[in-house]
């Protein structure tokens, strides 16, 4: 889940590698680091614990001798806790190589017995500086960075992306990828080495991605891509479709803020070009995989955290257009059950940076038992985008904050589009319902730009509530999701206890919770609605506040059944079953940002998080 950087060229180094290492960031900030190539071939180094700006800090005041040549890194804590020794880059060959690692080598402690063995120091608590040692270990056999790194990763087990750069070979960076992401930056005369495009995207928009098991070298004028036994390989160019200001905040107090503020943008951007006339979904992304849908016997997705959340809207929706039965699995628990996986069923994988881990390695899962793959992903040249079999882009456009907003939004958009796309290729969609849900697409981002603007009010609830200990939510079919998003926000934002609750669950333990002066939240279904929900809501409404609760109410507006029973309403335009979600997801956003800020939290970067999981 670190950040790394590489660079060869005429730039400044520094200024390349701290400027890709800020853009990085949300990747991980507990320590942050650079080695930089000098002009007289020295490797000089410096490793801070701490975010960034303490780096920065630091060589502001004592600057390195700077060079064309080097690599940064920024960490979040795996082997080891966040200490200036912990931090990378780590070094071999007696100072002369240094190594910079994301991910987790399984085998270390075997390995690192051997090192001690031969005589090696070390100097960090990581699984890390084991490979800085063997790599030096091999240099000094081989003379050669890339013909070293063959041979150490050939020994290595886990998941990593490494990249090295050594003293003797000014003008080189060599990097190897498994399991965890690497891209290449393609300039004139220079050339780049990332985590993601963020890392040199204010440079050149052409990249290409690295595949699995495979070692790149690069100097400023040339690109060479190998497997790990030395064979010629491929790797996928590909052009960013964005540029570095999107990642800036542009004036916003936060990226978070800035990012809720894009939600009817993000959501625009995804069904641009993909809803036709009469309301007929073209996605030719996916005709070679599943224009033949009555194939399809199950869905299955498969995702973690907001993503996960996402998904449990689309297997609703797809349920109710499509009639494909539709579930939701967590990554990470998937492959271990021995699910019930074929050629007849679609596993759906769902994750923004295309790079989660648990989810990548589900997919793999899948893909071994003959299950067809599909992607929804957020990140162009992503790992779990290129090894699906069909990819759906959401277009959200970078995310930087650590907790998702936009990227919610963009997700479930996508997996509406799926599931029409399947109910009318199944002949199960009306004319009628696809002309309607044209409309209710086009109304959407107007809607959720009115939902943006619902944060002056929110932000004083927020204030109010800043002593707040626990918070609960509490939603119905479309609205138990959005319970369990808002619910996540405050942890991950607020660090305070929230759990959202089917409400229909309420009185089979939940109610427990409640006592006088508990803030709960409850997603009302639309009173329009034919089902009978709208009225079991108003009555868990009743029954919470019968015991105390403060209730927070998010309802359609002129809901004037729930007026009397809310201590305060914020009001969501009339809108379909499937919309409604989207719009009240918003201000759950909103709540759990205001709350950090009044609470003095850092909004972008909470604790012990990072924003892309690339290890199990």
């Amino acid at each position: 889940m670190c950040g790394i950087v590489g660079y060869v060229g005429q730039r400044s180094t520094a200024q390349v590698v701290l400027g890709g290492l800020a853009r990085l960031e949300y990747r991980g900030y507990d320590s942050a680091g650079i080695a930089i190539i000098t002009p007289g071939n020295a490797l000089v180094s410096h490793k801070r614990a701490g975010k960034l700006s303490v780096l920065r800090d630091d060589l502001a005041t004592n600057p390195l001798l700077d060079g064309t040549t080097g690599i940064g890194h920024t960490r979040w804590a795996t082997h080891g806790p966040p200490t200036d020794n912990n931090a990378h880059p780590h070094l071999g060959d007696e100072g002369k190589l240094a190594l910079i690692h994301n991910g987790i080598i399984e085998n270390y402690e075997l390995l690192k017995r051997e090192l001690v063995e031969q005589g090696e120091t070390f100097h960090s608590d990581t699984d890390s500086e084991v490979v800085a040692l063997m790599l030096g270990r091999e240099y000094r056999d081989t003379h050669d960075v890339s013909t070293a790194m063959q041979r150490v990763v050939a020994r290595l087990e886990g998941a990593f992306t490494l990249l090295a750069v050594h003293a003797n070979q000014p003008g080189v960076v060599v990097g190897a990828r498994r399991n965890s992401p690497l891209v290449v930056g393609l300039g004139e005369g220079e050339n780049f080495l990332g985590s993601d495009v963020a890392a040199f995207v204010a440079y050149t928009d052409k990249a290409m991605a690295v595949g699995q098991d495979q070692i790149v070298t690069i100097t400023p004028d040339s690109v060479t891509v190998v497997d790990f036994e030395g064979k010629p390989a491929n790797a996928t160019p590909f052009t960013v479709d964005w540029d570095a200001s999107a990642a800036d905040k542009g004036g916003w107090s936060s990226f978070m803020a800035k990012e809720i503020s894009e939600e009817p943008e993000a959501v625009a951007n995804t069904l641009r070009g993909r809803v036709g006339a009469g309301g007929i979904v073209t996605l030719p992304e996916l005709d070679a995989v599943l224009g033949d849908s009555v194939s399809i016997s199950r869905i299955i997705f498969i995702a973690c955290g907001t993503a996960a959340y996402a998904s449990m809207l689309g297997a609703y929706a797809i349920e109710k257009w499509s009639g494909i039965p539709a579930t939701v699995e967590l990554s990470h628990e998937f492959r271990y059950r021995d699910p019930v996986v074929d050629a007849s069923t679609l596993i759906v994988s769902v994750s923004q940076s295309g790079e989660t881990m648990d989810t990548l390695m589900a997919v793999r899962y899948a893909k071994e038992k003959g299950a067809t793959t599909l992607s929804i992903c957020n990140t162009q040249g992503a790992t779990i985008a290129r090894e699906s079999d069909a990819v759906l882009y959401t277009y959200a456009g970078p995310e930087v904050a650590v907790a998702s907003t936009k990227a919610f939004l963009s997700q479930v958009v996508a997996t509406y589009l799926l599931g029409l796309y399947l109910g009318q290729h199944n002949d199960r969609v009306s004319a009628e319902l696809s002309a309607q849900l044209a409309q209710d697409f086009e109304d959407l981002p107007d809607q959720l730009e009115e939902m943006v603007q619902t944060g002056a009010r929110i932000k004083e609830l927020a204030g109010w509530m800043a002593d707040t200990r626990s918070v609960l939510f509490l939603g119905r079919h479309v609205g138990y999701p959005v319970a369990l998003e808002g619910a996540l926000k405050l942890k991950e934002l607020a660090y305070i206890h929230a759990e959202g609750f089917a409400a229909g669950e309420l009185k089979h333990g939940p109610i427990a919770l409640i006592e006088p002066g508990q803030i709960v939240f409850v997603v009302v279904p639309s009173p329009r609605d034919p089902s009978s929900l709208h009225a079991k809501v108003v009555s868990n409404i009743q029954e919470i506040r019968a015991r105390g609760a403060r209730v927070i109410a998010i309802a359609e507006k002129a809901d004037a059944a729930v007026l009397p029973h809310a201590d305060e309403v914020i009001a969501v335009p009339f809108a379909s079953t499937f919309m409604e979600p989207l719009l009240a997801v918003v201000p759950l956003h909103i709540f759990g940002m205001e709350l950090a800020a009044a609470k003095g939290l850092d909004i972008d970067q909470p604790r012990n998080l990072a924003k892309s999981v690339t290890v199990e």
